[in-house]
């Protein structure tokens, strides 16, 4: 065997053409790198005749081996890289290019796809749309009638219809569509397009007021045709102007089952990307002679990213009654506003309407993301259940007495539907109800909620209930996705199926809250004095629409440890002292519950405050700072704060004076994003939202609220006002 490195040639190439490697930091995944390559050239070596150096052998070994170059996150920076003729074969990648003929003359041996093969283009046909554990999954879950099978698969396999609705609170809206059907609609009734007749748009016949259609078209035959590119630039700017939003049909059901009316407040708990959200604002301005509406729309995502595009969809409707935060759905922080009965006092924000359309694995999303076909297992539901459980708690938890709560996924797993909304209900102890909606909506085909089903674990054992799982499978399955051994009228859950009105899959339950949670029992009330009522009372309570654990008198020795500024109150430890154990069906802390994370912030006081509470400091300077770091951790960008003007604010008076503001305009929901420097973008809310900036800028992250009036133009100074109207006012 020779001793000298067969590629020793390349030591003499220039330094530019030598591969750079960047090595992390980690030491452990040096070391696996290491001895990686060792191990693989000492098995080279022991079945050749030639010799590479370490040196070398490194570098033909990373790039021989891509998949462990991702997983360490190794990075190659190839400017021109030599490979000498001596190196063997097995480490060299072809970097010889074929010319155009050998290339064009490869092209045509290949068959034609189904893409080339169709003439209306249909998307996505280079995956395969099959996946033998997924119909081995929902076969023997049953979710579809036996001879409806291999219709509903072969509904998956086709691409899904674009549908649209109309913002119907809008004055025009009535013309809007009126436009459509004359003049649009119309052009399109006996159009052809390569022989093949387009499909004339046709209306979605469960939405009410007909506001909502359905287009069968593909991005390849509107390219085609001068006619349809001319009605998709038109649907485009009127989407553009929030006159029109694009959204998948079996989206729109959880909104409509909300039934939000003018005066409610809304909880949007994981509401990003947004088209769910901007529904909600829709029906929140039904009333179209009131300005201002009663209620708002409160829109939260984890997400920080997913904020930014939530705020870009709702800030297409001019709204100055939704406003847009950051936080975890599943620690959703206790919210307040003023009290109706004193004037520094303050109580628990609950909601009207709460809307939990959770994360999912999103197989119900096949038809407009086939990539589900390739990723999709059992681990993906598996994983998101105990998720799904935390949010669905939390909504639970602020919601109001006699409010909604719309429990949603795009998904037909049963793990991530009917096992979520059974284990509410059961904890609940009747507090929540499952209300019928069948006789909602006529026109939608549906199927009812599934009452039995089976557990499938990732090695592909079947489990019928929890005393079946094995010790080892413990740890991944739990006791709540598993039926239910009572009755839980799981029958009136509503689940979409694809084949049945060419839509996606989806998976919708309503629920209605008649008391208190267990958990969640009536607070002590305080006078103006500061004494309690109902001291009677032995069990320490927490307030309703709070999860936190229950605020003990100061200076007793049962008060749990919760440090000043800290953003969760301790959990129940199990054998502490302190906090009672997390027995089952305890109604003490909603951290007993099963699948419950940890609580929001811990703040003393109850439903109505001490008289000597002289509220937070955005009630006394008008600035909404964000929450502080030490109080929760802010994760994305650092946001500005909200700064409300005061009604004397010299800029009034030159709007007084160059267009004539009525003097009852509410001076006082006008803000900007800046405490200090010039007044560039003047942004107007509704009163209510004007409440929930002052008293909750220091719990909850917010993004974005209230519709921008007024933008600085300095041109305009020789007019006597600065300022010009704004394009966002509707």
């Amino acid at each position: 065997m020779p001793s000298r490195c067969v590629a020793a040639a390349c030591c003499n190439c220039p330094s530019e053409t030598v591969s750079v490697f960047k090595f992390p930091k980690d030491v452990k995944l040096r070391d696996i790198w290491t001895k990686q390559v060792q191990r693989t050239r000492a098995k080279w070596m022991s079945t050749s005749s030639s010799v590479l150096c370490s040196d070398h052998f490194e570098r033909h070994c990373f790039n021989e081996i891509p998949q462990l170059k991702a997983s360490l996150g190794f990075a190659v920076q190839h400017k021109r890289v030599l490979i000498p003729s001596a190196v063997p074969s097995i480490f060299v990648r072809s970097a010889e290019k074929p010319d155009k003929k050998t290339r064009k003359s490869k092209a045509a041996e290949k068959p034609a796809t189904k893409r080339e093969k169709s003439s209306w283009g249909a998307g996505y046909a280079e995956i395969l749309k099959e996946n033998r554990v997924f119909e081995q999954y929902y076969r023997e879950q049953g979710i579809v009638p036996t001879e409806e099978w291999n219709d509903m698969m072969e509904a998956l396999r086709q691409p899904l219809p674009v549908t649209f609705r109309i913002t119907g609170y809008r004055s025009h809206a009535e013309d809007l569509l009126r436009s459509l059907k004359v003049k649009h609609f119309q052009e399109l009734q006996n159009l052809e397009v390569d022989g093949q007749k387009v499909d004339r748009p046709h209306l979605l016949p469960w939405y009410p007021n007909g506001m909502a259609w359905e287009i069968n078209l593909s991005r390849k035959i509107i390219r085609k045709s001068p006619v349809l590119e001319r009605f998709h630039n038109f649907l485009i700017f009127e989407t553009e102007s929030g006159n029109i939003s694009r959204q998948e049909a079996v989206s729109m059901i959880p909104p409509l089952l909300l039934e939000v009316e003018p005066h409610h407040k809304v909880l949007d708990l994981c509401a990003a990307p947004g088209s769910k959200t901007t529904q909600i604002i829709d029906m929140l301005h039904s009333d179209v002679s009131t300005p201002f509406p009663d209620g708002f729309v409160l829109a939260n995502d984890k997400d920080n990213k997913r904020c930014y595009l939530l705020v870009h969809q709702v800030k297409r409707l001019g709204s100055p009654n939704v406003i847009v935060c950051n936080h975890n759905g599943a620690q959703f922080p206790r919210l307040y506003m003023p009290s109706s009965t004193s004037k520094k006092g303050r109580t628990s924000l609950v909601f009207d309407r709460v809307l939990c359309d959770v994360p999912c694995s999103g197989d119900g999303t096949l038809r407009k993301n086939p990539a589900v076909w390739m990723k999709w297992n059992v681990d993906n539901a598996l994983n998101l259940h105990r998720q799904q459980v935390r949010l669905i708690i939390r909504a639970s938890e602020v919601l109001a007495i006699g409010g909604r709560l719309v429990y949603s996924t795009c998904s037909l797993n049963p793990l991530e539907n009917e096992a979520v909304v059974a284990h509410i209900l059961s904890k609940s102890n009747g507090a929540l109800q499952l209300i019928d909606v069948s006789h909602k909506l006529p026109g939608l085909k549906r199927m009812p909620g599934l009452t039995s089903w089976k557990v499938m674990s990732r090695d592909g054992h079947w489990f019928s209930t929890w005393p079946d799982v094995t010790k080892r499978q413990r740890g991944r399955l739990r006791p709540s996705m598993f039926p239910p051994n009572e009755t839980l009228d799981l029958h009136r859950c509503i689940r979409i199926l694809p084949h049945q009105q060419n839509t996606g899959g989806f998976f919708v339950a309503v629920l209605e809250k008649t008391t208190n949670l267990p958990w969640n029992k009536q607070p002590k009330q305080w006078h103006s004095e500061g004494d309690v009522r109902n001291e009677s009372s032995s069990t320490p309570t927490c307030d309703e629409g709070s999860s936190a654990t229950p605020v003990f008198a100061e200076g007793s020795s049962a008060m749990p440890a919760c440090a000043e500024g800290s953003s969760i109150a301790p959990a129940c430890a199990e054998g502490s002292s302190i906090a009672p154990a997390c027995a089952e069906g305890s109604s003490i802390a909603s951290a007993c519950v099963e699948g419950s994370s940890a609580v929001p912030p811990c703040v003393e006081g109850s439903n109505t405050t001490p008289a000597d509470f002289e509220g937070p400091s955005a009630l006394r300077d008008g600035i909404c700072r964000p929450p502080p770091k030490k109080r929760m951790k802010l994760m994305g960008f650092k946001e500005d704060p909200f700064v409300f003007l005061k009604e004397d604010d010299t800029v009034f008076s030159s709007f007084e004076k160059f267009y004539g503001l009525d003097p009852k305009f509410p001076r006082e929901c006008v803000l900007m994003r800046k405490h200090m420097g010039k007044k560039r973008n003047l942004y107007m809310v509704s009163p209510q939202l004007r409440q929930f900036l002052l008293y909750n800028s220091e719990f909850i992250k917010v993004i974005n609220t209230g519709v921008r009036m007024w933008s600085c133009n300095s041109d305009m100074e020789s007019s006597g006002c600065m300022y010009r109207l704004s394009q966002e006012v509707r």
